[in-house]
């Protein structure tokens, strides 16, 4: 069984997109666990790491680690329960990259987490995440206004404002064929120290 590392239900995942990298001998943080990347993280030779205030979420992540260990090579990911800005665990610069997938779209403080992600990454590190995308979120919500939410360019200032550069963001394609994209999805780089 492979470990995939999701990006969202229903639209191309990190073997498509490409957004992380090589995380062999990394030091890698999940934000919301409930997508399971860590583990997929864990056996691709990273140290993993997952995050996530609901133990349900984490037990999961620890069960299916154990689940596609071979015998001899336990997958290993370190789990920490707790708010997704809680990052206490991690000293200042120390994190090669950050992922989340869908689980900052509920955050009600994004600056925070943001201050937070970019204090642990060394300098030049990635910060990868989707979130359900703004126009499809209103669409399927009947809202009757686009920014009764979270808009794209609100997550972009709160990047830019947070010392990040946008280096990717995307709309995938739901499979399917949905008339609208599922999920934004973002690659960011910590600027500066």
């Amino acid at each position: 069984m492979r470990a995939i590392i999701s990006y969202g239900p229903g639209i191309p995942d990190e073997s498509d997109l490409r957004l992380c990298g090589d995380v062999q001998g990394k030091r890698v943080v999940e934000l919301g666990a409930a997508g399971g990347a860590a583990v997929a993280f864990a056996a691709r030779g990273a140290k993993a790491i997952a995050v996530d205030p609901s133990a349900d979420a984490l037990a999961a992540v620890r069960a299916r680690a154990a689940e596609l260990s071979e015998p001899g090579e336990e997958l290993r990911v370190e789990c920490h329960p707790g708010d997704l800005a809680d990052l206490g665990f991690a000293t200042s610069g120390s994190v090669d990259l950050v992922f989340s997938a869908v689980a900052l779209g509920t955050v009600d403080d994004l600056s925070r987490v943001l201050r937070q992600v970019h204090r642990v990454l060394k300098p030049g590190a990635l910060f990868v995440f989707s979130v359900p995308h703004p126009l499809t979120a209103m669409l399927e919500a009947g809202a009757a206004r686009y920014n009764d939410g979270r808009t794209i360019s609100d997550i972009f200032m709160a990047l830019v404002r947070t010392n990040f550069q946008v280096e990717v963001l995307a709309e995938p394609e739901a499979r399917g064929g949905s008339a609208t994209p599922p999920m934004l999805v973002v690659r960011s780089r910590k600027l500066g120290v």
